[in-house]
């Protein structure tokens, strides 16, 4: 399926994805993970972020709360970057571990891939530096009462 606003971007959308890539900057839980937002085109994101052993578990590897965090938001923004009026909210996430994260970078990609009015599905994976797959996921995210021009962060321009 092809995102709603396909074709060249306009300035307009450029604008919302730069405030969405500022809100995700703002948020208070990203002062943990060491990460930034990047919203290419329309449908799409990715989360640069670093694992370190801050972010093991007992066993020396990821704990699965930094792998659901950047799925989640990988594929949030890509749903996020086609609405322009409203918050979405995470209503359901599924996530499969294909393999374990130690210390280095990692890019959590997000699509789009349904959905254009109240309710968007999207999925997400994530990919280690050598190149594979560590993870996947899809989430489902609804449209929120909450305006995202009063979120702090969500500076278009």
């Amino acid at each position: 399926m092809t995102p709603p606003e396909s074709g060249p971007d306009s300035v307009g959308a450029a604008a919302h994805y730069r405030a969405l890539e500022s809100l995700y900057a703002a948020a208070p839980i990203n002062r943990f993970f060491d990460s930034r937002l990047e919203i290419p085109a329309s449908g799409q994101a990715r989360i640069h972020f670093t694992i370190d052993e801050r972010h093991f578990h007992a066993g020396g590897a990821a704990h699965g709360t930094s792998y659901f965090k950047m799925l989640d938001d990988a594929a949030f923004y890509a749903c996020n970057s086609l609405v322009t009026d409203r918050f979405l909210l995470t209503t359901a996430f599924n996530l499969l571990f294909t393999r374990p994260l130690g210390p280095g970078p990692v890019i959590a990609e997000g699509r789009w891939v349904s959905g254009q009015r109240r309710v968007f599905v999207a999925e997400a994976r994530l990919i280690d530096e050598t190149g594979e797959e560590a993870a996947r996921g899809t989430g489902t995210f609804m449209k929120s009462r909450i305006p995202l021009a009063g979120l702090p962060g969500y500076r278009a321009g």
